[in-house]
C-alpha cells in the first residue's frame, strides 16, 4: 500500500515507530506493534507500526521522523511503499547489553525463556529484566543481527549470543564484536544479518569485512540509534502556520520544478520572514533547508558592507554563485534591512549600490537555478520597496508573537532532553508566558536548569550524595521572576500580586474592567455567539490618591496580561512627527504581545480637546493618532486601552465615544467604612500603644483619600521611631531593643501635618461630571485602592 509521508509530533520524535492511519492499518490487517516494511525504491526499513493521529484516519499517511526519513531517503509528501511482514524462526540471534553481567550464562538463559514468542527485528531494542543485575530495574537490550535476516520470532532453539557494547561517546561506532558468523557467508549476502532493511542498518554498517557484527547502544527502549538531524520541523515551535506558508514557497519549486515549467511560471525567488527579534525566523529557514536537503548559505548582514569600493557587490555576487553551484540552495540574509535601506533616505553611497546589486542577482534568478533566498527582518518597513515586489521577495511572511499553544510546543522543544521533575508543568508555565517569543522561552529554561546545576554543585562540595541534577518547579518559578518578554523590556512593567480581593468596595469599577478584560479572553465563544464587540479602552476617573491605577494593575494580574505602563508626557518630544511615532510603537508592540493592557497615567497630558491648544500642534497630532489606533482600520484584537486621569473634563469628546473610551467610570473619595479598612491595613505590622482608636480617627478622615490616610500613618511610625532612637542610650543597641511603639500622639502630631488632599468643592466637581455623563455610581470603600 502507497502512503504519503508526513512528520511525526514533536512528543513522538525519536520513538522509532511508524504511526500509520488507522483506515491504512484496518486494510492491512496490521495491529499495533507489529513490523512493517517501508520501502522507498532500493532502501527499505523495518518499523514497528503505531496508530496514527485521529486526524489522519483515511488520509493514507504514514508519520516518521526526521531521522527516519533521512535514513530512508525520503522528503515529506514522498510517497513509500508500506507492506506486512511475515516473522520466521530465528536460527540465531546477536544482542547486546551495556555491560557484561558474571552470571552471563543465567542471563543467557533468563533472557531467551523471557523473549520467547517475541517477534523482533534488527536494530529494534527490548527491555528485560535479571534477578541478577545490580538494581534489578529495566535492561534495555539491543538486537543487532539475525538468521535469516528480517522479522523473526524466538523460539526455544534460538542460538542467543550476548554481547556488551561500548558507552556511548567512546567512538564512532560503540560496539563489541562476536564470531557469530553465518555459515561462512559474507555480511552482505542475501540472508546475512543486516541485509538492505534500515532498521538493521546499525547491524549492517558496524559489520566489518570479516562478517564481524558490531552492537549498537539503544537510544531507548524502542528505537535504534541513529543521526539526528542539525535543524529539523521537530526543533521548530509554535510556527505551524508560518511554516507551513515558507514549505509551500520553497519545498514544492525544488521538489517539482517539472510543475511550474508546466503551467508556465516561475518559481518564487524569495521570502521575506519579518516579526520581532527572538521568534525564530533564523531557526526556520535552517529548518527548511536541512529538511528539503539544500545547501544552506548564509549571508550576515554585517559581513557585506566594507569601506572600499565595490567589495559589498563582489561578496554579494560570490555568495549567489556558490549558491548556484551548489543547488539546490537556499540563501538566508540575516537583518536585511541593515543592508537594503529606502534608497532615497540611504545615508551613503554604498547602501544604494548594495541594493541595486541585490536587486540584479534576484532577477537573474532562474527556476533552472533552483536558489531561493529567504530573509530575515523585524523591520520590514525600512526595505527598499522595490525589493518587495513580485519576482523578487514575492512573499512575506510573518514570524509573530506564540499563542499559549505556541509556547507550549516551544516549552517542549527546549526541554526535550531537560530531565525535569514531577512538579514541572509545562502547561502552567505557557499559561503565564504571554509575550514571550522562542528566545525567552529558551532562555527561561536555560536559567532554570542553571539553578539546577548551582543546587547540584552546592551540594557535592558540601559533602552531599551526588545525583543527577534535575529541575524542578521551583527553578521554573525563579527563572520567571527575572523573566520579561524581550520585546516589552523597556515599557513593561513588574505587576504586584494585586487581586480583585486586594481591591476592596469599588464593585462597578471592578464589573466594568472583567468584562472589557477578562470575557474576551475566557468566553470568546460566548461572546462571539452573541454577537458581541467589546469596547477598545476604559477611563478611570477621580481625585488622584483614590486607587485608578492600582484598578488597572489588578486587571492585569487576574487577567495575566501583559501590562505596558506608558505616562502620557514621556510620549512627547520636540521633533515633528516623533511623538505620534512612539505612540504607534506603543500600540503595535502590545498587538505583537497581545494580550496586552496598555496603561496611560495621566492621559489628559496627550489627549488634550482639540481646538483649544496652541503651540506646534503636537496635541492635536497625538488625539489624531491615538483615534487611528483605538478604532482605525488595523483595530485592536486582545489589547485593552485603561486610561486614568484626574482632569477628565479636558480630554477630547471624540476619545469617550463608543468603540473608544466608552466606558468612564468615576473612582470616588473613600467613604467611612472603606476609610477605617484603609487605616487597617497601613498599621497592620506597625505596633500600637493601646491608646490608638482607629475608629476616632475614621471621623476625622471624612475627605482623605488613601494616599492621605498613607501618609498619616507613615508619618506616626516615623515620629515614634525618632523618639525611639532619642531615648536610647548608648550602652543599647537599637537594633536588639524593643523597638518603637506608635502612639496615639503621634497620631495626633501626624494629623497636624498631613490635610486632606481633595477639597470639598473638588469632590463636587468630580460628582457634577458624573452626574453630567450620566455614569452609573461606584461603591467608594476601597480600602487598598490609592494610588
Amino acid at each position: 500500500m502507497e502512503l504519503t509521508v508526513h512528520p511525526l509530533r514533536e512528543e513522538n520524535v525519536g520513538n522509532g515507530l511508524a504511526a500509520v492511519d488507522i483506515a491504512a492499518m484496518s486494510k492491512l490487517d496490521l495491529l499495533s506493534g507489529e513490523f512493517v516494511e517501508l520501502t522507498n525504491g532500493d532502501d527499505s526499513i523495518l518499523r514497528r507500526v503505531w496508530p496514527g493521529y485521529p486526524d489522519d484516519e483515511g488520509a493514507g499517511i504514514v508519520r516518521i521522523d526526521a531521522a527516519l526519513r533521512e535514513q530512508l531517503g525520503v522528503e515529506i509528501g514522498d510517497v513509500v511503499d508500506v507492506a506486512t511482514t511475515t516473522p520466521v524462526d530465528a536460527e540465531a540471534l546477536l544482542v547486546g547489553v551495556e555491560e557484561p553481567f558474571a552470571s552471563l550464562t543465567s542471563f543467557k538463559h533468563s533472557l531467551l525463556a523471557d523473549l520467547e514468542g517475541s517477534v523482533l527485528a534488527p536494530g529494534c531494542t527490548v527491555a528485560t529484566t535479571f534477578k541478577g543485575a545490580p538494581d534489578r530495574s529495566s535492561i534495555p537490550v539491543a538486537v543487532a543481527a539475525a538468521r535469516p535476516d528480517g522479522v523473526v520470532r524466538v523460539t526455544p532453539g534460538t542460538d542467543l549470543e550476548v554481547r556488551s557494547y561500548a558507552h556511548a561517546g567512546e567512538s564512532n561506532h560503540p560496539s563489541a564484536t562476536t564470531d557469530a558468523e553465518d555459515d561462512g557467508e559474507n555480511a552482505d549476502s542475501d540472508g546475512a544479518p543486516g541485509h538492505g532493511h534500515a532498521e538493521g542498518d546499525s547491524a549492517r554498517e558496524a559489520r566489518s569485512d570479516g562478517g564481524e557484527a558490531q552492537v549498537q547502544p539503544p537510544q531507548d527502549a524502542n528505537a535504534v540509534t541513529t543521526r539526528r538531524p542539525e535543524t529539523t520541523y521537530a526543533d521548530v515551535g509554535g510556527l505551524d502556520d508560518a511554516l507551513a506558508r515558507v514549505r509551500e514557497l520553497v519545498e514544492l519549486p525544488f521538489q517539482r520544478p517539472d510543475l511550474f515549467e508546466q503551467l508556465g511560471v516561475d518559481p518564487p525567488a524569495g521570502v521575506l520572514l519579518h516579526g520581532p527579534p527572538g521568534t525564530g525566523k533564523t531557526l526556520l529557514a535552517r529548518a527548511v533547508a536541512n529538511e528539503v536537503d539544500a545547501t544552506f548559505v548564509s549571508l550576515p548582514a554585517a559581513e557585506v558592507m566594507s569601506r572600499y569600493y565595490g567589495e559589498s557587490e563582489e561578496y554579494l555576487r560570490d555568495v549567489f554563485e556558490e549558491a548556484q553551484e551548489n543547488a539546490p540552495a537556499i540563501v538566508f540574509i540575516d537583518e536585511v534591512d541593515a543592508i537594503t535601506p529606502e534608497r532615497s533616505d540611504a545615508a551613503g553611497d554604498v547602501e544604494r549600490r548594495v541594493v541595486a546589486q541585490l536587486l540584479t542577482l534576484m532577477d537573474g534568478l532562474d527556476q533552472t537555478d533552483r536558489v531561493v533566498v529567504i530573509a530575515a527582518t523585524n523591520r520590514a518597513d525600512a526595505i527598499d520597496p522595490a525589493l518587495r515586489r513580485g519576482g523578487r521577495f514575492d512573499r512575506e511572511v510573518e514570524v509573530g508573537v506564540p499563542d499559549r499553544d505556541g509556547r507550549a510546543e516551544i516549552l517542549d522543544v527546549h526541554t526535550r532532553d531537560v530531565p525535569l521533575a514531577d512538579d514541572v508543568d509545562v502547561d502552567a508555565i505557557a499559561d503565564r508566558t504571554h509575550g514571550f517569543v522562542g528566545a525567552d522561552l529558551a532562555s527561561v529554561v536555560q536559567e532554570a536548569a542553571m539553578r539546577a546545576l548551582q543546587r547540584a554543585h552546592n551540594d557535592t562540595t558540601t559533602g552531599s550524595v551526588r545525583e543527577a541534577p534535575v529541575v524542578t518547579g521551583a527553578d521554573f518559578e525563579a527563572a520567571l521572576e527575572d523573566a520579561d518578554p524581550s520585546a516589552l523590556r523597556d515599557m513593561h512593567v513588574e505587576i504586584p500580586a494585586v487581586s480583585w480581593d486586594d481591591v476592596g468596595g469599588l464593585g462597578a469599577a471592578k464589573r466594568t474592567l472583567r468584562e472589557a478584560v477578562e470575557w474576551p479572553l475566557k468566553y470568546p465563544n460566548v461572546l462571539e455567539k452573541a454577537g458581541l464587540d467589546t469596547g477598545s479602552g476604559v477611563l478611570l476617573y477621580g481625585p488622584p490618591g483614590t486607587g485608578k491605577t492600582m484598578l488597572a494593575k489588578a486587571v492585569a494580574t487576574e487577567s495575566e496580561c501583559n501590562l505596558l505602563s506608558i505616562q502620557g508626557p514621556e510620549l512627547l518630544s520636540k521633533w515633528v512627527g516623533e511623538s505620534e511615532s512612539r505612540l504607534r510603537e506603543v500600540f503595535q508592540r502590545a498587538r505583537d504581545n497581545a494580550p496586552a493592557v496598555v496603561l496611560f497615567d495621566e492621559i489628559d497630558a496627550i489627549a488634550g480637546e482639540r481646538g483649544q491648544q496652541t503651540g506646534s500642534g503636537v496635541g492635536e497630532r497625538m488625539v489624531g493618532q491615538l483615534l487611528t489606533e483605538l478604532d482605525g482600520i488595523g483595530g485592536l484584537e486582545d489589547v485593552l486601552v485603561v486610561a486614568t486621569t484626574n482632569r477628565p473634563e479636558l480630554i477630547d469628546g471624540a476619545l469617550l465615544r463608543p468603540g473608544r473610551l466608552e466606558r468612564q467610570v468615576h473612582v470616588p473619595v473613600p467613604d467611612a467604612s472603606a476609610r477605617r479598612e484603609i487605616f487597617e491595613v497601613q498599621t497592620a505590622d506597625a505596633p500600637l500603644s493601646e491608646d490608638v482608636d482607629l475608629d476616632a480617627f475614621v471621623g476625622r478622615t471624612d475627605g482623605y483619600v488613601g494616599a492621605d490616610i498613607e501618609a498619616i500613618c507613615r508619618e506616626a511610625a516615623t515620629r515614634a521611631t525618632r523618639a525611639y532612637l532619642e531615648t536610647v542610650g548608648d550602652d543599647v543597641d537599637p537594633e536588639t531593643g524593643p523597638g518603637p511603639i506608635v502612639s496615639h500622639a503621634d497620631f495626633e502630631a501626624a494629623f497636624a501635618d498631613v490635610d486632606p488632599s481633595v477639597p470639598a468643592d473638588v469632590r463636587e466637581r468630580y460628582e457634577h461630571y458624573e452626574t453630567r455623563h450620566e455614569q452609573p455610581p461606584v461603591d467608594a470603600s476601597s480600602p487598598a485602592g490609592f494610588q
